[in-house]
């Protein structure tokens, strides 16, 4: 690990970032409610509820235009539909809540009506490193550094990682040996944006957009910048942090400076993205769940419909577990049958004592585990961070999947998804912590 001037602090200690990195132990819901249309009658689906309920005004919302639903999802007056997910976020004052489920329940044309909830960027600790842009050019500096990163390594459990020429997730997955870069394969990460001017990714995002009201698509919390690093920063010359160098990253804003999102901005990013070409959506983002609770039928539809259009859909597990003495269940939407959930691995290859572990049933399991502890990668204002979380295991697995599409331009979203599991690295933990195992490159 890497420890610049300011030391090795966790986010709740930033004012700036007082809601980032701390474990939420019970959801958290706005007031609207997300509604699961049927995508040949998602008309009737609404007037039934025109009708019921008296919502707002509807607002029809293409993949494309998706970038326009930021304003519109705060206006109270208006119900948004994504016609390309089937899905709309509705405002319902409280007396009308209950004439909402019910209409819900009645209607052949609505699968679903649930509850929006908030989201968080799924990181634990940051240490920001205050030395501009020491990588990838050399600088005097630079030696002294990469000894305390390789020192490091070695002082830990386990694999002694020497982090000289590039960090321990890249070796750990073993995407260094991999001669495939995932060359024009388009990854979107959608979290809290990016810095679009941070020297080692200029040229490597193809294209941004916020979905956070009042908000650019430049990162003022860090998380985004450091998940775009890790699954398709630099793989060139110089100090390498990267997965998939040659992939084209979608940077979209679904998480505001503060890590959190609702439901209706990230659906929004997920219909942008799968209108864009993407191939993997990395999903570095969540909320809790109890023990025993169902995955959201609005994700897990969404997730299948994305597969269909060629889309793969990963999410961070969740870092609400304390082991060894508790472990929490995955959280959503990483719960969903179709999308792939990751744990996170420590440098002993140990699952991280915050990863989340799969309690539930019906999708709640861990599909895959990826390094998430002690992560070098960028960060705002052109310098590096080393962060915790599932959030970090996370775009580890969005790069290999990019890898691999690379490798099979053909192969279906579903095939995928199964070749990334079925390469994994078998581990000594049970499957209910790791999955398949450590994430692998082709």
């Amino acid at each position: 690990m890497v420890n610049g001037p300011t030391g090795r602090q966790p986010f709740g200690e930033h004012p700036e970032r007082a809601d980032a990195g701390i474990s939420k132990q019970s959801a958290e819901f706005t007031g609207r409610y997300v509604i699961l249309l049927d995508q040949d009658e998602p008309e009737r689906a609404m007037e039934a509820l025109r009708s019921s309920v008296g919502i707002s005004a509807v607002e029809r919302v293409g993949g494309a235009e998706a970038v326009g639903a930021a304003e519109l999802l705060q206006r109270p007056d208006v119900s948004v539909v994504f016609d390309d997910l089937g899905v709309a976020v509705v405002s319902a004052q409280p007396d009308q809540r209950h004439a909402l489920v019910t209409t819900a329940e009645a209607e052949a044309h609505i699968i679903a009506a649930e509850p929006e909830r908030v989201a968080y960027a799924s990181v634990i600790t940051e240490a920001r490193q205050t030395l501009t842009g020491f990588y990838p050019t050399y600088r005097s500096d630079e030696t002294e550094v990469a000894h305390h990163i390789r020192a490091q390594g070695a002082a830990g459990r386990g694999p002694a990682w020497d982090e000289y020429q590039m960090t321990w997730g890249v070796q750990a997955t073993r995407a260094n040996w991999s001669l495939l870069t995932g060359r024009d394969v388009k990854i979107a990460v959608l979290d809290t944006g990016v810095d679009t001017d941070h020297p080692d990714l200029v040229g490597r995002i193809a294209e941004t957009a916020s979905f956070v009201p009042g908000q650019s698509v430049e990162d003022g919390h860090g998380h985004g910048t450091h998940c775009i690093g890790t699954a398709a920063g630099p793989t060139e010359e110089g100090f390498r942090y990267g997965v998939a160098g040659g992939a084209r990253v979608l940077a979209g804003k679904v998480l505001s400076n503060r890590g959190t999102g609702p439901d209706g901005q990230i659906l929004a990013g997920i219909a942008w993205a799968v209108s864009r070409g993407a191939r993997v959506i990395s999903l570095s983002l969540g909320s809790p769940v109890e023990q025993g609770e169902l995955f959201p039928q609005t994700y897990e539809t969404v997730a299948r419909r994305a597969l269909q259009r060629g889309t793969v859909i990963v999410a961070a597990a969740g870092n609400e577990s304390r082991r060894p003495g508790f472990v929490a269940p995955v959280g959503r939407p990483a719960n969903c049958p179709s999308i792939l959930s990751v744990a996170a691995l420590g440098k002993d290859l140990a699952t991280a004592p915050f990863s989340c572990g799969g309690i539930n049933g019906a999708g709640g399991e861990v599909n895959i585990a990826a390094p998430g502890v002690e992560v070098f990668s960028a960060a705002p204002d052109g310098t590096y961070a080393t962060m915790d979380g599932t959030s970090m295991a996370t775009p580890h697995a969005a790069g290999v999947l990019a890898l691999l599409t690379e490798a099979h331009p053909d192969a279906s979203a579903a095939e995928l998804g199964a070749q990334l599991q079925s390469m994994a690295h078998p581990l000594p933990q049970p499957v209910r912590d790791i999955g398949a195992g450590l994430l692998q490159a082709p």
